[in-house]
């Protein structure tokens, strides 16, 4: 045993010995903390992680290895910047460029017939790979793209057919995008765990949300155009304020990572999915669900999609099939009726319906772009999409309808391309 000879005493043996090493190391954090001044101002910095990083590190200990790596004290989000790709900003009348064509008129009932694609007319490259595509609200002359690459891109649709100006602003890719119902802003979020709010004129970011956790789906309410609903990492959904920043509610029951949110019931409620198999119905900011549909048979859903009548939504189920449930009254699962013939196991494949909703568009796990008859749930159409040099470039992410166009749909993949189907 050490020994140590002060006084005459040996410190390190004895019943005493616990007592002296203590009183040693009292002494020198007083020394230190002496040194800050006599009224404790400028708390000195703890070395080891924070309490809301080591809080962080509990909740994801079982999943870390499947997200991205975590914020600490110095994370701060990446440089926001864009670039914009066409001739001018402004047309010699003084329109912007984001303005609809003068032709084009809004259908607000979705009452025009919807007819099956035969050809691509369009192909865009710009992203390494594309995970969401999506039309911009009522009149759908822009496309709006989000990359792995870390970059959100508008595509016209209309006039010029090519990229009008690239959004970057994130340091790994960008997971989910969403048009805020005006048309003017649109969020996107990413694997670096921010989520912004852009002007889609000026290219500026306005806004940067982050609780510190993965957010795989974002939504702007429809009416309450404000406020915007994340399905998180963590098990929750959180509710952010578009204006301020700040966190409105936090809906937690979910025991897995939250994947889909879906507005049903004239908006008043929304239905949550996860990777614990579960759906809950909630009602618009009450952090309580009202709704608790399990069963022994149910797989996790990755994405849904509401169908235009406000009766049923739908959900890509990682057994390969797309169910369907009722999105009034009780919510229930309708019979045994689910698309299938596609493969979606692994992939958080998204889909759209005809504005009519007598079609179902959806992605494949192979490239393909499937087309089922809503009414019937037989597949009506089938074709590659997208096909690259190994099996996950191949991959078609994303399906989308156009609002106005009868034909028209938007199909992105991990090939990198965005292809506009006739």
């Amino acid at each position: 045993v050490a020994k140590e000879e002060q006084g005459g005493a040996y410190l390190g043996i004895g019943p005493w010995a616990g007592a002296e090493a203590q009183a040693k190391k009292k002494k020198k954090t007083e020394e230190g903390e002496g040194a800050e001044g006599e009224e404790g101002e400028g708390v000195a910095e703890r070395k080891g992680r924070t309490e809301e990083e080591d809080f962080d590190q509990l909740v994801e200990r079982k999943r870390s290895h499947l997200l991205p790596p975590r914020h600490n004290r110095n994370t701060a989000a990446a440089a926001a910047s864009s670039t914009f790709h066409g001739d001018a900003e402004r047309d010699y009348q003084g329109r912007s460029w984001t303005a609809p064509p003068p032709g084009l008129r809004p259908d607000e009932d979705g009452d025009h017939p919807a007819y099956l694609p035969k050809r691509c007319i369009q192909t865009w490259s710009g992203h390494n790979k594309v995970n969401r595509v999506k039309w911009a609200p009522r009149y759908g002359h822009l496309l709006l793209s989000a990359g792995m690459d870390g970059k959100a891109k508008i595509w016209d649709a209309y006039k010029d057919k090519k990229c009008m100006r690239s959004y970057e602003g994130h340091s790994l890719g960008v997971k989910d995008v969403d048009w805020v119902p005006e048309g003017t802003h649109f969020l996107t979020t990413s694997f670096d765990r921010f989520i912004r709010l852009w002007d889609v004129e000026t290219g500026a970011a306005t806004q940067t949300f982050t609780n510190r956790k993965m957010a795989y789906c974002v939504r702007v309410h429809p009416e309450e155009t404000n406020n915007f609903l994340a399905a998180c990492s963590d098990n929750k959904i959180v509710q952010y304020d578009l204006r301020t920043g700040d966190v409105v509610q936090e809906y937690n029951y979910h025991l897995e990572a939250v994947n889909s949110v879906c507005y049903v019931d004239g908006n008043r409620r929304f239905i949550s999915t996860s990777d614990d198999k579960k759906v809950l119905v909630w009602e618009w900011g009450l952090p309580v669900p009202m709704k608790y549909i399990s069963e022994p048979d149910m797989f996790s859903i990755q994405s849904t999609a509401l169908h235009p009548s406000g009766g049923f939504w739908v959900g890509q189920s990682m057994n390969n099939e797309v169910v369907v449930y009722q999105a009034k009254d009780k919510f229930k699962q309708v019979g045994r009726k689910a698309f299938r013939g596609l493969v979606n196991a692994g992939y958080a494949i998204n889909m759209s319906f005809s504005p009519n909703g007598k079609f179902l568009a959806s992605g494949d796990g192979e490239g393909r772009l499937m087309f089922y008859d809503f009414r019937s749930t037989k597949g009506v159409k089938r074709f590659r999409a997208h096909d690259g040099a190994s099996a996950d470039e191949g991959v078609c992410m994303d399906a989308q309808w156009h609002p106005l166009e009868p034909s028209w749909v938007a199909s992105c993949g991990w090939d990198g391309k965005i292809k506009l189907w006739d």
